[in-house]
């Protein structure tokens, strides 16, 4: 797995291509502009451009934008819905200037219009989006959700139905949080259960689908539905699914960035974080045996709505 983190950008595009070597990172994931803004100041072409030969000279291995927060291409509501395709095929022209290998997204919350309503908008928002931007490069990640309130793509399932609804499928994959999974049910702490989690990606979207992985560790118990990181090895999850990850062939291609929580010492628990990953990797180098495939979990019956506007989970970048 190529280890890497969100950075920042605040003080310029490519500072955090320096903050990623100095880390020595071997990928990096960054917001190309505010996360809470639905449209942000066009990128300059002299930046962009700097952005592009810092990755290359640096030979980051992969790299990624994450869309903002504001994004739901499931909603029911036409505003909020126009408002939300906009700024998609936006930031999918950022992603391609900035030339990175992927974009990473939040499919969207069905606000109480039902799941197979929500996903079904969410798709043909996804194939719009593929047509109207045919020669871009980065492909378009889908991001499993916690299954917070009315949000859509926590399962396995859910995401294979999206996935299998769109024709140009060399474009599109999926980016697993697993802070997400853990927090929508699936429950992968032991080296049985991390088999039974990876039967289940090759029995619905197919484990070639999943282009990148977000390493977090959660705060809340399985199935909380709740988002909430936590450093790798202090929450929930403990270290031995980030041992079986690291160390798994099928991913040894595929980016997984850190988006764990930090402090004021600068990019310091990143740091600690990395360095914790790099302490597993050859301690469990064999494939995890896989069984038969997890169910996807069962919804909770007491869900609290989705919040309008979700909560930044790092500092403002």
């Amino acid at each position: 797995m190529y280890l890497g983190a969100h950075l920042g950008i605040a003080d310029g595009l490519a500072n955090a291509v320096a903050e990623a070597r100095r880390l020595s990172l071997e990928s990096l994931q960054i917001f190309s502009k505010s996360p809470q803004m639905w449209a942000g100041p066009p990128l300059p072409a002299e930046a962009a451009r700097a952005f592009r030969t810092a990755v290359s000279s640096d030979a980051l291995r992969a790299t990624a934008v994450h869309h903002g927060y504001l994004l739901n291409l499931g909603s029911p509501k036409p505003h909020m819905l126009k408002r939300s395709k906009a700024a998609f095929l936006d930031e999918i022209g950022r992603a391609d200037l900035l030339g990175v290998d992927a974009l990473i997204f939040h499919p969207g919350a069905h606000l109480g219009a039902g799941a197979p309503d929500g996903l079904r908008t969410i798709a043909e928002s996804l194939r719009e989006a593929l047509d109207a931007t045919a020669t871009a490069r980065p492909r378009l990640l889908l991001e499993n959700s916690a299954a917070q309130g009315t949000t859509l793509c926590s399962t396995f399932e859910q995401l294979d139905e999206v996935l299998g609804a769109v024709d140009a499928k060399e474009r599109v994959g999926v980016c697993l949080d697993t802070c997400h999974l853990f927090a929508a049910g699936y429950d992968f702490r032991s080296e049985e259960g991390y088999g039974r989690l990876v039967d289940a990606i090759r029995s619905t979207i197919g484990q070639e689908r999943v282009q990148a992985f977000h390493l977090n560790d959660a705060k809340a118990p399985l199935g909380s539905h709740l988002d909430r990181h936590e450093n790798i090895g202090r929450g929930e999850i403990g270290v031995d699914i980030f041992r079986f990850l690291v160390n798994d062939r099928r991913w040894a291609k595929v980016p997984g960035f850190l988006e764990t929580p930090l402090d004021d010492r600068d990019y310091a628990r990143y740091a600690e974080d990395i360095a914790t990953l790099r302490s597993l990797l050859g301690t469990g180098g064999r494939r995890a045996r896989t069984s038969r495939a997890v169910p996807s979990p069962t919804p909770r019956a007491a869900t609290p709505p989705a919040p309008a506007q979700p909560p930044a989970r790092r500092r403002a970048r």
